[in-house]
């Protein structure tokens, strides 16, 4: 699958301090796709109220893997709620797979999540329900507006660091330090 370069893709998001809008205080976003008809993304950074094992459940998908069941779906964004998103790596390709950076893609299809409850899914994934989305112009007027900084993604901060970490460490890999930027915003 080759991977197509779009601007933000591959980019994450982080909310500055003064960004009140309840959807997004706070978070880190991944972008997935972003052309010239808008943007997606996937918050990585909030938890949800479910578990995976509650969404296999519902998906009619056993696994015996208690650490699977336990493990926290995140709140991927107020657009589709009720939509599985898997963000993972590997090079295999399922059945919805889009490619945001090479070894990294979102997939929507039930494949990998049945993989994953098999044992036999990506080596790093996790699931979020719901995503961000962007009207055509939409990113680029917030980024002018000071709403976000942006940062590249990397694979730690994706899958491994801890959820409540990964606002200040997002800021980090490009050397900012959010609790020293005010948490308003006004005009000269």
């Amino acid at each position: 699958m080759s991977v197509e370069t779009t601007p933000f893709a591959n980019q994450l998001l982080i909310a500055l301090p003064a960004l009140e809008d309840p959807n997004f205080s706070r978070s880190v976003t991944l972008i997935c796709q972003h052309d010239d008809d808008g943007a997606m993304g996937v918050v990585v950074n909030r938890a949800s109220e479910y578990t995976l094992g509650e969404v296999f459940k519902q998906m009619g998908i056993e696994t015996r893997d208690d650490s699977l069941r336990d493990q926290l779906v995140l709140a991927g964004g107020p657009v589709h709620p009720e939509r599985g998103f898997v963000l993972h790596d590997g090079e295999r390709e399922w059945d919805s797979s889009l490619a945001i950076a090479q070894g990294l893609y979102v997939t929507t299809s039930r494949d990998v999540l049945e993989a994953i409850a098999r044992g036999e899914g990506p080596a790093h994934a996790t699931v979020a329900l719901g995503c961000a989305g962007w009207g055509a112009g939409q990113l680029e007027f917030e980024l002018v507006e000071n709403s976000w900084l942006t940062a590249p993604a990397d694979a730690e901060l994706l899958f491994a660091l801890p959820l409540e970490a990964r606002w200040h460490a997002a800021a980090g890999r490009i050397g900012v330090d959010l609790s020293r930027i005010a948490d308003y915003s006004g005009r000269a």
